[in-house]
């Protein structure tokens, strides 16, 4: 089963969602069991790094001006957003985006110990510069439902196994099936709660170095950022259902905290 990512014809400024190169994804392949992107196709991916090129989170564009990550990536602006990049190895040519945090915003509610409202909102110094290999994902809105079953993806340049010496240079991408909380509380019990939803388990996974990163799925034609990667096992399972801070609760923090700013 392939995912369009777009319809051929749509230009890259036909608003978010839509990336100018259509991502391709074979069902359930291995970020942990995954398979390497097309380059460039999730446009809005970024790279959250150290000053010395070290990636430690992932993160979205949801517009020119913000990015969107996990409160657990711990952002400070001193560190760096790449956008544009596909491999993150040095030497790569690649023509990257250097961006550089002017505020960060961690949700007031953020709880490291029950990992509760998982998000963080990046301020750009300078706006990024929107083409087709830089573009913004929607924003699942408040009243949006995503059922269970729904096959969705998630990118990152995160662990391809969780012992493994270091993250892959190429982004990776893995389709994951959407599970209800009631599905996701059989693994997990109680530390499930509303502001979180689970994807995987299913023979692929988020692992460390996704954080912050995207989970998306397809709703009109566009890809919607649903969730935002946040815990899960700590081997990496792919029998394990990893869980993403819940965006459709999250949305009206995020609106209220870019119309303030």
């Amino acid at each position: 089963m392939f995912l369009q990512g777009s319809i051929s014809n749509v230009p890259f400024l036909s608003g978010c969602g839509t990336p100018a190169i259509p991502p391709q994804v074979s069902g359930y392949a291995r970020i942990v069991n995954g398979e390497e992107a097309v380059p460039h196709s999730w446009p809005w991916q970024v790279s959250l790094q150290q000053s010395n090129g070290f990636h430690f989170c992932g993160g979205s564009l949801i517009n020119e001006n913000w990015v969107v990550t996990a409160a657990h990536c711990n952002v400070r602006t001193y560190h760096r957003v790449i956008a544009g990049e596909h491999n993150k190895g040095y030497g790569s040519n690649e023509d990257v985006q250097v961006l550089t945090p002017a505020q960060v915003f961690t949700h007031p509610y953020w709880n490291p110990s029950t990992i509760n409202n998982d998000i963080a909102l990046i301020k750009l110094s300078s706006p990024a510069r929107l083409d087709s290999n830089v573009s913004p994902v929607c924003l699942a809105e408040s009243s949006d439902n995503f059922a269970a079953g729904m096959t969705c993806v998630t990118s990152g340049w995160g662990l391809t196994r969780y012992n493994a010496p270091s993250t892959p240079n190429n982004l990776q991408q893995a389709a994951l099936p959407l599970l209800s909380n009631e599905q996701c509380k059989k693994t997990w019990g109680s530390n499930i709660s509303d502001v979180m939803i689970c994807a995987g388990g299913a023979g692929a996974t988020s692992c460390m170095g996704d954080s912050g990163g995207p989970l998306v799925c397809q709703k009109d034609n566009a890809w919607t950022l649903v969730g935002i990667v946040s815990w899960g096992s700590s081997y990496c399972s792919t029998s394990t259902p990893a869980v993403y801070a819940r965006v459709t609760e999250l949305r009206s923090w995020v609106d209220q905290i870019l119309a303030a700013n």
